[in-house]
């Protein structure tokens, strides 16, 4: 196999060109343009549609697809009526460290809008995933996830009222829902992750402020305190553009 010696690694394979060469005509101009964006560098506003259709002699149509993907991989992003060169993904840590912290390592600032903060009896579903007891109090914390004041995610938080009673009067919606628990004296022991992804529903596009048919990153958590105990169960949606998972394994 020719393999390109300046090939980085954790680049597609010959830049994803088959090897017979032949390509649509769109991903070449997207790649031209995502060199062109190396040169510009981060919140430039890349030229029109118009003038990257004339440079690269192609149809504008041809121009409009390769930035819709460039835009849906998170190298580009839509701001007001132009399109600027986006920032690298925030790279949150698969582990039990809070959104907060993640954030907070990339030199970012973390905030969180708060959606609904509400309480009723556990339904079987959630009993059944989470060992809770059914019937039981059960508070549901839904909030968005910021990052420097933008929309990148949304996370509902639930867990049993027993374990904070107080939550509805001491909580700062936008504050680290670890940290709270951690000042409560709870101490996390395990969870058991799932990420997979998804499309977000209308009223999550909504509350995140995206285009429906942009993909999202959806994590499920069921965690339990250093007992054992049954803790909490939530359901993380992050934005594809503006997000990569890290973690680190053990042989």
């Amino acid at each position: 196999m020719d393999y390109p010696n300046d090939q980085a690694p954790g680049a597609p394979v010959r830049s994803g060109v088959p090897e017979h060469g032949r390509i649509p005509k769109y991903y070449a101009v997207k790649a031209r343009i995502a060199a062109l964006l190396e040169e510009l560098g981060e919140d430039s506003v890349i030229p029109t549609e118009r003038d990257l259709a004339e440079r690269y002699d192609v149809a504008r149509e041809t121009v409009r697809q390769a930035v819709r993907e460039l835009v849906l991989e998170g190298r580009l992003r839509r701001k007001g009526r132009g399109t600027v060169v986006a920032g690298p993904k925030l790279a949150q840590p698969l582990s039990l460290a809070s959104y907060t912290e993640g954030v907070r390592r990339q030199g970012r600032t973390p905030g969180r809008a708060l959606v609904t903060l509400d309480r009723f009896p556990c339904p079987d579903a959630l009993a059944a995933e989470t060992g809770l007891t059914r019937g039981e109090p059960v508070w549901h914390l839904e909030r968005v996830l910021l990052a420097d004041d933008e929309r990148v995610g949304l996370e509902s938080t639930y867990v049993a009222v027993e374990r904070v009673p107080r939550l509805g009067a001491d909580f700062d919606p936008d504050s680290s829902f670890y940290s709270y628990l951690k000042d409560q004296g709870i101490a996390f022991g395990d969870a058991d992750e799932r990420l997979e992804t998804v499309l977000a529903t209308p009223r999550e596009a909504l509350l995140i402020g995206t285009p429906p048919a942009l993909p999202m990153l959806l994590i499920h958590r069921v965690s339990r305190d250093a007992a054992g105990r049954p803790l909490e169960r939530v359901r993380s949606l992050y934005r594809g553009d503006r997000f990569s998972f890290t973690t680190h394994l053990k042989g």
